[in-house]
């Protein structure tokens, strides 16, 4: 797709079935290892929440992504997106299953009947003491629980009273960005029967208020909802002003998340990539 002079880049609204809802990330296409400094570059232009940027390797593809300010270890909607591009753009074949080498290690993709799945790692989460920071940056609402944890790169998980405390919630980011913490989930139960829970991610320490739909984040939200409702399977819904639609399962120490995804552009990227030292 892309060659030395230039790049194939597009950009897909993912965990939606249909163009400007979910969350877009850009998808750059790479013929070889890129330097991190270009890769930073082209994601503060692209000014999406991630750009990630894959090339082919023996066994699959090596994968990275990175906000406008920084690289992160794991993002579900870009893994999302990338899967879907390499099949809507005949890299891979229909049944083949997509396979991913990042820093939070191997991660999987597979379809069927237009839903895309990704095998992610679990990331449980232990209660823990509101810091300060936290409950001002929530500007005076009680939470129920707070847990914290994950991966390397931490968050505060937040569960609201109900789903209108989800949906209002208009955060301190000034206050959040002084948490030890990548960002905070705030999730509820859904008063829609059809949906277990809401959330909603917030992540200004690196450069994102608030993402659309994170998928990452469910991998602490199944194992979450699962010691309370004693169940294994939800639907999920993150309700930002985009808003998206989740299928989430725990399978062991692995939570498989499942969602859509479309192409809503595609072009060429005219500026040749720098090698990776």
């Amino acid at each position: 797709m892309s060659s030395p002079d230039s790049v194939t880049i597009l950009q897909v609204d993912a965990f939606t079935d249909y163009c400007f809802g979910g969350n877009p990330a850009a998808v750059c296409m790479l013929s070889a290892p890129a330097s991190e400094t270009w890769m930073r570059v082209v994601a503060a232009e692209m000014n999406l929440s991630e750009t990630a940027f894959l090339y082919p390797v023996e066994d699959g593809y090596q994968l990275r992504w990175f906000t406008p300010a920084a690289e992160v270890d794991l993002c579900g909607h870009a893994t999302l997106a990338s899967a879907h591009v390499l099949w809507s753009e005949g890299q891979l074949a229909a049944d083949q299953t997509a396979r991913f080498h990042t820093k939070s290690g191997l991660l999987t993709a597979s379809q069927q009947a237009g839903w895309i799945t990704l095998n992610f790692p679990i990331q449980p989460v232990a209660p823990v003491s509101a810091p300060p920071e936290l409950l001002k940056s929530l500007r005076g609402l009680q939470p129920k629980t707070v847990t914290y944890g994950g991966s390397a790169e931490a968050n505060y998980l937040v569960e609201l009273p109900s789903e209108d405390y989800v949906r209002s919630l208009q955060p301190d980011f000034g206050m959040m960005r002084l948490l030890p913490a990548q960002g905070v989930i705030v999730t509820a139960l859904s008063e829609d029967p059809e949906i277990d829970f809401v959330s909603r991610y917030f992540a200004p320490a690196v450069g994102i208020e608030e993402d659309p739909v994170t998928g990452s984040a469910h991998c602490s939200l199944v194992p979450f909802w699962q010691e309370k409702l004693g169940k294994s399977e939800f639907v999920a819904k993150q309700v930002s002003q985009r808003g998206g639609l989740l299928k989430v399962q725990r399978a062991g120490d692995r939570v498989l998340i499942s969602g859509q995804a479309v192409t809503v552009m595609q072009g060429t990227l005219f500026s040749t990539p720098t090698p990776a030292a």
